[in-house]
């Protein structure tokens, strides 16, 4: 079995391959990562080969030592064993986080070109594809979490809350109003932003919604064509046939 792992600032995403089919996906909290937690959700499971992408560097080299240990193999890091085969158009390539091209990548692959991958994680990221399947870029926004943490920090009265539906479009006490301002303002805002690059690079392109938060927001967005929760994983998993098959 194949072990992909998105490391994430909030979320560690582990996804178990059998073949190309996802088998199994868990989340472990990247501040309380620990081994044994992560042993406990691999027993009984044959891994082979561990491919890993990250944006939290600190972790990375911890938990490839920690996998190597349990599966006897060094895992493959994207970015360094696995690059990622995409014309990369940024004016400076290497400032790309690895997740927003292994998204791209997925995206290609699985559901073709020109597209426009919207990450709702973390931040939320947009990352454009070209008809000709070049990496084109993309935008930066902080995420849903970081800005209702932003709200509760840099405010005298508003609360601390979690990221949830909103019950209510017009939110009739603070919650709620903070819940339906964040969800249905972020959903307006991907709409609007997808619109605008489509017109940009004057093409028709596929928007895809993933991420840790996607499950929240997608029921607002009335601009994603297709939502695949696990796009980052998948494109791990594709990344790893290929280079065994090289």
């Amino acid at each position: 079995m194949l072990l992909a792992i998105d490391i994430g600032n909030t979320n560690i995403s582990f996804g178990v391959f059998k073949g190309r089919g996802l088998a199994k996906r868990f989340n472990i909290s990247t501040r309380d990562y620990k081994l044994a937690k992560l042993e406990a959700r691999l027993a009984g499971l044959d891994i082979g080969q561990v491919v890993i992408c990250s944006v939290v560097p600190q972790i990375t080299g911890r938990l490839a030592r920690d996998l190597k240990g349990l599966s006897g193999r060094r895992p493959y890091i994207i970015g360094k064993d696995i690059l990622v085969p995409l014309k990369n158009l940024y004016r400076r390539p290497r400032q790309v986080g690895q997740d927003r091209l292994v998204n791209a990548y997925a995206g290609v692959r699985l559901y073709g070109a020109p597209l426009i991958v919207v990450d709702f994680g973390t931040a939320v990221t947009f990352d454009v594809v070209s008809k000709n399947k070049e990496y084109l870029g993309g935008m930066i926004l902080p995420g849903l979490g970081i800005s209702l943490e932003a709200l509760a920090e840099r405010t005298a009265l508003l609360p601390r809350i979690k990221l949830g539906k909103p019950a209510e479009f017009i939110g009739r006490d603070t919650r709620a109003s903070m819940l339906s301002g964040i969800v249905y303002g972020f959903a307006a805002l991907s709409d609007d932003l997808a619109l605008r690059i489509k017109e940009k690079i004057r093409q028709k392109a596929l928007v895809i919604g993933t991420g840790g938060n996607i499950n929240i927001i997608a029921r607002y967005c009335r601009g994603l064509d297709k939502i695949d929760r696990d796009l980052t994983l998948k494109g791990l998993s594709l990344l790893e046939n290929l280079k065994k098959s090289a």
